[in-house]
């Protein structure tokens, strides 16, 4: 199958590699030609534009862009997708963007004969190598299927969600709690260990007992407890705290628009949010248990 693929960064390029190694044939774009560079290395055909990828006779387009603006220019600028694409051609947005823009997107989409889908990922970077990544898909169940053959290459858990922009409805949320619960686990790892109690321990009885989560037993925040996680590697690598921030962002705009309280995402938010301006941005979001800790 011929697929193009916009945007080759830290998740993109793993996930389009994965569709080189299945045998697909692919036309990529970057606005930074290093990345490009990497997958043409590999066999892909490089595009020096959206238009250039929707004018190469692809059967697929995936996109993995930064934020809900870059979509919107990607889609439905002058030289994008839409303004240059085949009718019937398959849409595929993996960003993590707000459901109202995903929405809006597909209908637009759809207006002129092109199914689409929103489908944002989980399982990070290292997923996105091992192509073991969750895709939460929202639209059509028929169109879900006829896209169901290219994410099971990239991904081991494909989820229907509903219709359009639900894929960005789950991703949020889920999203959210990870947030909270990682704050929580912060939190209450450095009490403990304040307290006189050996990380690993209370690590070990965290896992054991009611308090387990995906922070506590995969992505512990405190250093040494677990080995190959950011916490023992200087919080390096991960899902960086901007990222998280980003996400936490479009969970309470979402809810202010649905009129929902989301508390403990506002102020899951507000935490990150000082941490980012203390100029840890880029450190994995485990990291925020520096601000229980105390340290600089």
């Amino acid at each position: 199958m011929h697929i193009g693929f916009l945007g080759l960064g830290n998740m993109g390029g793993p996930m389009a590699r994965n569709l080189l190694k299945a045998g697909h044939r692919l036309t990529v774009f970057d606005p930074f030609p290093q990345a490009v560079a990497a997958l043409v290395e590999g066999g892909a055909s490089p595009a020096d534009s959206p238009a250039a990828v929707a004018s190469a006779k692809v059967e697929v387009i995936i996109t993995m862009l930064p934020t809900a603006d870059h979509v919107k220019q990607v889609y439905r600028g002058k030289d994008g997708l839409l303004a240059n694409v085949d009718q019937g051609v398959l849409l595929i947005d993996s960003s993590t963007i707000d459901p109202l823009t995903a929405r809006e997107v597909a209908r637009f989409a759809l207006a002129q004969g092109n199914p689409m889908l929103d489908a944002p990922v989980s399982g990070g970077t290292g997923g996105a190598a091992a192509g073991t990544l969750t895709f939460m898909v929202g639209g059509p169940v028929g169109v879900y299927d006829q896209a169901l053959p290219v994410l099971s290459v990239m991904g081991q858990n494909i989820v229907h969600c509903g219709a359009a922009g639900n894929g960005q409805v789950a991703k949020i949320a889920n999203n959210m709690l990870l947030g909270i619960s990682m704050v929580g686990v912060a939190e209450a790892m450095a009490l403990g260990v304040a307290l006189g109690m050996d990380a690993k321990v209370l690590a070990g009885v965290i896992n054991s007992s009611t308090g387990r989560c995906w922070s506590s037993m995969i992505n512990n925040p405190f250093p040494g407890v677990m080995e190959n996680t950011p916490a023992s590697r200087g919080y390096s690598g991960g899902f960086g705290t901007d990222l998280m921030l980003k996400d936490l962002g479009l969970a309470t705009e979402a809810a202010r628009q649905a009129r929902q309280p989301v508390v403990l995402g506002a102020v899951a938010q507000q935490l990150y949010q000082t941490f980012s301006l203390q100029g840890k941005g880029s450190l994995d979001f485990s990291a925020i248990i520096k601000m229980f800790r105390g340290e600089s």
